[in-house]
């Protein structure tokens, strides 16, 4: 009886309307949400209090992190993929509006060459020759908060092609530390 009333359910609860089953099976009580902590309608009031108590610790954390600079280095062996990533990159940046203030590729990769005897002991003469070519492209975001930049990163990493690598620098803004700044007032 319940399975054939969920699409029901969920179909209200996207509009912003909870159903709650009654006692008796044909009877449905609604109730309208009126922001996400009344959601648990369901639950006791011990539960609704403490469910308050952990969403306000969360609001009144501790403050953000600030970043000048947020250095992103990606590396693949295919040039053009990282032109397009660099390009998505900078397309959701500015969708965000978040500063870029770089997004460049040096114009030669890293060339690797070995070269290898093609039997174990003997034919000196005949080798095999085997490259690996490293591509670089380095991008640039600016003035960042902690909690932006956690989301947008998450975002970029979650979109990384295969076959490439990423590594994230992150420059972030400190408060000058009390023996410091006592010597720069005096």
């Amino acid at each position: 009886m319940f399975l054939s009333k969920v699409p029901l359910l969920l179909r209200n609860l996207a509009v912003g309307v909870a159903q709650q089953e009654s006692r008796c099976s044909n009877i449905f009580v609604r109730k309208y949400l009126q922001n996400e902590s009344s959601a648990t309608f369901s639950a006791s009031a011990a539960q609704q209090d403490s469910i308050k108590e952990q969403l306000l610790a969360i609001n009144t954390g501790a403050p953000d992190k600030l970043y000048t600079k947020i250095e992103v280095e990606v590396r693949g062996n295919d040039p053009a993929v990282l032109k397009s990533y660099g390009e998505f990159a900078s397309m959701a940046a500015n969708h965000l509006k978040i500063k870029i203030g770089k997004n460049i590729a040096p114009y030669k990769g890293i060339h690797e060459r070995w070269t290898v005897l093609k039997s174990a002991h003997v034919h000196k003469k005949h080798r095999v020759q085997y490259e690996i070519r490293t591509y670089y492209r380095y991008l640039d975001f600016l003035k960042l908060t902690g909690s932006t930049a956690d989301t947008f990163l998450e975002y970029l990493q979650r979109n990384l092609p295969e076959g490439v690598a990423m590594k994230v620098t992150k420059i972030e803004i400190e408060k000058l530390p009390e023996s410091i700044a006592a010597m720069c007032n005096t």
